[in-house]
């Protein structure tokens, strides 16, 4: 644990870890499958974490724990795949992309399987540090042809991840973080493939987010708008395919764009957000939010997001100088 946490956070960390938290992906996974006997679930010895025990308990004939080995997870999975199944694979965001790379692109990408590939721990959302944290991910799946990758904000998108996991005709992404405190009750919430939610409306500025920073750019939102500021803020649950679209209507709507992620800002949603607007010729006031190339270090979730500038003020911030460049 890092030496930068408080006593205090750590605590409440521990405290978070004996108390029950809802898994709305695992349950979602379990009833499609009941649906669907051609659903299977593997998981690289996460299982808890993964929200997998449930599948291993209630089918457990279609549950395959393959141990710390996402490559031959992924080749199982392509070979299942063949088969007739539909798989879900499971480990750490860290894990089921940068290890498992080559499998992903030839076992699954290539022949255009529907292998889907379930990572936790987005980003810098972990106490476990840099071995841990997928900073890289979406940039990497990103560039991978064939590969859908979504992100929900919250666990009232959980449910419907299943459903476009397996709406997409391929291998797909699904960048998933389990919250850490029981959240009031929630009602779930449905996605569509390639499209982004308009969260809430304003003429300003738009302010594009996906994940975890969601919230924070909603956040954000509400401080501004003291200010006299309105953001558009739109969750980019389907970060590829992306809604092009509503992004260029959007810039023309506003005439000045945020993005805010928790990734590295290089190769991930502010990227693809800017080839869209470049490509089209568009010029306006920009600015990316993100993980500003660096490594990091493991604390709680609001301590990292605060000291890497991925929190509400920082958005704001952001967002307060693409207006003045916007003038």
């Amino acid at each position: 644990m890092n030496e930068t946490l408080t006593q205090l956070e750590a605590a409440d960390f521990i405290n978070r870890s004996f108390k029950p938290l809802p898994k709305a992906y695992g349950d979602a996974l379990v009833e499609a499958a009941r649906a669907d006997p051609r659903i299977v679930a593997l998981c690289a010895d996460l299982v808890p974490p993964t929200e997998t025990d449930l599948f291993r308990d209630e089918l457990p004939e279609r549950f395959h724990n393959v141990g710390i080995a996402e490559a031959n997870m992924i080749g199982m999975a392509g070979g299942m795949a063949r088969c007739g199944e539909i798989p879900f694979c499971h480990s750490f965001c860290a894990f089921i992309t940068k290890r498992v790379l080559d499998q992903i692109t030839m076992q699954a990408a290539y022949p255009n399987l529907p292998v889907k590939i379930v990572g936790f721990l987005p980003g810098i959302a972990t106490l476990l540090g840099v071995s841990h944290q997928a900073i890289e991910d979406v940039a990497i799946m990103r560039s991978v042809p064939n590969m859908a990758i979504f992100e929900p904000s919250g666990p009232e998108y959980h449910a419907t991840m299943v459903k476009l996991a397996l709406d997409w005709d391929g291998p797909v992404y699904l960048r998933m973080k389990r919250p850490e405190t029981t959240p009031d009750e929630f009602t779930p919430r449905s996605l569509e493939i390639g499209k982004g939610m308009i969260r809430r409306e304003g003429s300003d500025v738009t302010i594009i987010t996906s994940g975890l920073c969601v919230l924070e750019s909603l956040k954000a939102a509400d401080t501004l708008a003291k200010e006299g500021i309105e953001s558009r803020v739109i969750d980019m649950a389907s970060i590829k395919p992306i809604d092009q679209t509503l992004i260029l209507e959007s810039a023309a709507r506003t005439g000045a764009i945020v993005t805010a992620e928790n990734h590295n800002i290089i190769g991930g949603l502010g990227s693809a957000v800017a080839e869209i607007i470049v490509e089209e010729g568009i010029g306006l006031s920009f600015k990316r939010v993100g993980i500003r190339d660096q490594f990091c270090e493991g604390g709680t979730t609001s301590f990292l997001m605060k000291k890497f500038g991925l929190n509400s003020s920082a958005i704001a911030m952001a967002t307060r100088q693409v207006l003045e460049k916007k003038g």
